[in-house]
């Protein structure tokens, strides 16, 4: 702890501080002060939890001192000394909840105890400040949730918070949503959420707005700027920097601004507006903010209905080998959603599933290793992408590596080529046999199991049943398929067998699988 004593007497001074044993008290460090004006300085400057002073000074006595230091750090534990016993003094001590008032000649042992009583109230001051502190934030960042959904159907418990925390909103208040997205696949180690808040706190102090907090769903933050005065597009935009600076070390993050909205009740219209903006930060590189200015140099696509859709265009591109023109498709299609409003995010997600589920099966066709090192890995991968770079640039390295794969894999066996044609022509025949098979083939069954085993490294039945998954999966995709229908359509007349044989494949359920894709 710190120690301030203020004494116009420097004997009194260096006397107490060379006869008691400060360190033994838990009192590390000692300032020095001559009357109440330097007195009021040092305190300032270093914040002491105890003060030692003496009542009459010259400029300005300890009271007066007390009273002023009492406004700025309520926690600080005052002890008085003084050779005059004056009732006045007596009285103000007492108000200012002054330890001791401990008369002139000071006696060491009363010093010593009184120092030690300090130290107890100081403690038990500052756990009860702490928790009134903690108490009123857990109630801030309530109501700051509480404006995220409507006014109407929250009015109590918000009327409850604003009751409880004093904080000045009504019908006039000008609210301004902030909400941050946040990466949560990132193992990074996050930034105090209260620290930015109380830096944000302190900061908007020069634009005259205030500010309450809340974090939601653990990858949202959101901040409601109010004040009694809209902000300016400039504040908005130096807010948003500030906020950028602060999550800085996130690495990966998305910020919004929503609309400026007057009075409590619309608050959460602002906060949907900054959603709804949140949603186009998929289409922007990370670590973007997005003011609600209208976009700049956005247009809305118009598609001609008697073009090819992309993922045939991205088909015949892959089926003739043509990288370069692969490569320009690729190009253009990114510049096409880039930073672009007009889009849903399940739209394009849908579009590139689809292009990933061409690839898988151009490679299928094509008797290619598949792209993909495991099953749902392209559902999985494209969950994980934070921004539209990120797709984008994930569906390219499975392209690149699909040209790749072209230009350095040898050709197999063309008895195996010949038995996966087959298959692959005949796999919705539930009738389907390993004799059928071998008889097209001109092998005998035992042999016909042997040598693809050998060749390929698993065995035919277990080939057939991952080619009618990965047929299931991609009929699975689309809504109009009934699963019963997906059912027979892969070569499974007993649905409930389809779904057994699908969930010990896949780790999901067909609905189950389909919910999550769709």
């Amino acid at each position: 702890m710190k120690l301030l004593i203020v004494d116009d007497e420097e004997l009194t001074r260096t006397g107490l501080i060379s006869s008691v044993d400060w360190t033994a008290l838990g009192i590390h460090e000692i300032y020095q002060a001559d009357d109440g004006v330097n007195g009021l300085e040092m305190a300032r400057l270093h914040k002491p939890e105890i003060i030692l002073c003496d009542v009459r000074m010259p400029r300005m006595d300890g009271i007066v001192m007390l009273e002023q230091l009492e406004k700025e750090f309520p926690d600080i534990i005052p002890i008085f000394m003084s050779g005059y016993s004056d009732k006045e003094y007596l009285k103000a001590a007492i108000k200012l909840k002054a330890v001791r008032y401990i008369e002139k000649p000071l006696n060491l042992k009363e010093l010593t105890e009184a120092v030690r009583e300090a130290k107890e109230m100081y403690v038990q001051k500052a756990r009860s400040s702490r928790a009134q502190t903690l108490h009123s934030m857990e109630n801030i960042s309530r109501l700051a949730l509480q404006l995220t959904s409507s006014y109407e159907s929250r009015k109590t418990s918000i009327d409850q918070l604003l009751q409880e925390t004093g904080l000045p909103m009504d019908s006039s208040t000008f609210f301004t949503a902030f909400v941050v997205r946040l990466d949560t696949d990132l193992e990074l180690v996050r930034p105090s959420v209260s620290q930015i808040y109380q830096n944000l706190k302190d900061w908007l102090r020069k634009w005259q707005q205030n500010v309450i907090s809340a974090e939601k769903h653990h990858q949202y933050l959101v901040y409601f700027v109010y004040g009694t005065n809209a902000p300016s597009m400039e504040a908005i935009l130096d807010i948003g920097s500030h906020l950028e600076a602060q999550h800085a070390p996130l690495a990966r993050y998305t910020i919004a601004a929503g609309d400026t909205c007057t009075g409590i009740s619309n608050a959460c219209r602002s906060y949907a507006s900054a959603v709804i903006l949140l949603q186009n930060g998929f289409f922007y590189p990370e670590n973007s903010f997005l003011s609600p200015r209208p976009p700049q140099n956005s247009h809305r696509p118009r598609p001609d209905s008697a073009e090819p859709t992309p993922e045939t265009l991205f088909a015949s591109y892959l089926q003739e080998h043509n990288e370069e023109g692969c490569g320009i498709f690729l190009q253009e299609l990114f510049h096409s959603y880039e930073k672009n409003h007009f889009f849903l995010i399940n739209q394009v997600k849908d579009l590139y599933y689809k292009m990933f589920l061409v690839l898988e099966d151009t490679c299928r066709q094509q008797q290619l290793p598949a792209i993909s090192s495991h099953q749902d890995s392209i559902v999985e991968s494209m969950e994980k992408c934070f921004t539209y770079r990120d797709l984008h640039q994930m569906l390219e390295e499975k392209t690149a590596l699909y040209f790749k794969t072209i230009r350095e894999y040898s050709p197999e066996n063309p008895t195996i080529f010949r038995i996966k044609e087959f298959i692959g022509k005949n796999y919705s025949n539930e009738m389907l046999s390993v004799k059928d098979i071998g008889s097209y083939v001109s092998l005998s069954t035992s042999y016909l199991c042997t040598f693809f085993k050998n060749e390929t490294g698993q065995t035919l039945n277990q080939y057939l049943t991952e080619f009618r998954m990965e047929k299931a999966k991609q009929l699975l995709a689309n809504p109009r398929h009934r699963i019963t229908e997906i059912s027979s359509m892969v070569g499974y007349s007993d649905g409930n067998y389809f779904s057994k044989s699908f969930k010990k494949y896949a780790g999901l359920s067909p609905s189950e699988y389909r919910e999550k894709i769709i």
